[in-house]
């Protein structure tokens, strides 16, 4: 049974890899599709086309499927060890990866305006979406590394990473603004 267990963790972190490099690279590529817009034709149809293409192929051969088998694999460990539903830093992490569901259907959602040349954001607002993923991956990873030390001052991380993603997104604004000029 342990063997098991340890062989849907191995399975489980594989594909948290491969998802948030999806969820990363889906975003960029959102943020690259968008900037099409300010183009001169035909440049901007084809790259339009183009990242229309990438976008589709790493949503469905890549993202997608790596989220529905870490969850499979997550449910089978939490299947196998029902004692950690009552941990803190359990509960804690599992809260983040409803966020991180939440940020997957807008990701998905902004995907398919973005495809239809619907643009509701723009390449800066992206940016900053995308540090979103980087926040919640911080918090989720010291959430299963920190343990029980997380889920003591759980009050605390959740502060400094926020905090963290703040500076994260004034970083991003700045630069950006320094690019411009």
């Amino acid at each position: 049974m342990a063997y098991n267990y340890l062989i849907y963790k191995a399975i489980h972190v594989i594909f948290v890899v491969s998802y948030f490099a999806g969820l990363f690279y889906i975003v960029r590529l959102m943020i690259y599709h968008t900037e099409t817009q300010k183009m001169e034709e035909p440049k901007k149809s084809i790259l339009q086309e183009q990242y229309t293409y990438m976008e589709k192929k790493l949503w469905n051969v890549i993202t997608a499927p790596a989220l529905v088998i870490l969850i499979v694999m997550g449910v089978n460990m939490l299947m196998k060890n029902q004692a950690l539903l009552q941990v803190p830093w359990m509960k804690s992490k599992l809260g983040m990866v409803s966020l991180l569901l939440v940020y997957h259907f807008w990701c998905w959602r902004t995907l398919r305006q973005v495809q239809k040349n619907i643009y509701k954001y723009t390449s800066v607002q992206l940016r900053m979406m995308n540090e979103l993923a980087t926040i919640l991956l911080f918090v989720i990873v010291f959430a299963v590394i920190q343990k029980t030390q997380f889920g003591r001052d759980w009050y605390w991380s959740f502060v400094s990473f926020f905090g963290c993603g703040i500076l994260l997104m004034v970083i991003v604004r700045l630069i950006n603004r320094n690019n411009k000029k």
